[in-house]
């Protein structure tokens, strides 16, 4: 079965409102039946497909003509489509996860007091700029260090060796991001 069954089935149950569990009361088939198909885990045989089709109404040459449309992505992300991509006290919140063609990466910081980058400088691509929001950041840029308190800001070349510590006693937060999609 081409993946192109189950995304047109779950698209259209969808589009109608319907759980798999009342589509498969509507189709006479079991509700595990339509978990399979939209999992790509079975393939349905057509008079299987022609079943499940009655239950929306459709007919197999409407299933299999009509335009999946694809919704616009969203430009909204709410804090749980934020996946935290940091570690070892640090939060790195990536607004935009799973957006095609992203040019840059948008990070929400959350330091843990005491918390740091690492000992090893980070070097990668791109520029980057970012603003303390609370809390305060020691930046090391190369030879130059210093600590950002909320309201102060920062912009450099990536490619220059750079840490990020926290020397407060309190959590601090920053909001970052680089010409680069590194993440």
């Amino acid at each position: 079965m081409s993946i192109e069954v189950s995304t047109r089935l779950k698209f259209l149950r969808e589009k109608h409102g319907l759980s798999q569990r009342e589509l498969a009361k509507r189709a006479g088939v079991t509700n595990s039946t339509i978990s399979l198909i939209e999992q790509n885990r079975v393939s349905p045989s057509v008079s299987s497909l022609k079943k499940v089709l009655e239950g929306l109404p459709m007919t197999l040459a409407e299933f299999f003509t009509f335009d999946v449309a694809q919704p616009a992505p969203s430009p909204f992300f709410d804090k749980a489509d934020m996946p935290d991509i940091g570690g070892e006290g640090i939060a790195f919140f990536l607004v935009g996860h799973g957006l095609n063609n992203r040019n840059m990466t948008m990070l929400r910081e959350i330091y843990a007091a005491g918390s740091d980058t690492g000992q090893d400088m980070l070097q990668h691509e791109g520029q980057e700029c970012g603003v303390v929001i609370r809390g305060e950041i020691e930046l090391t840029v190369g030879e130059q260090s210093r600590v950002l308190k909320a309201g102060d800001g920062y912009y450099f070349d990536s490619k220059e060796p750079h840490r990020f510590r926290n020397v407060g006693d309190a959590e601090a937060e920053v909001v970052s991001t680089n010409s680069q999609p590194n993440f």
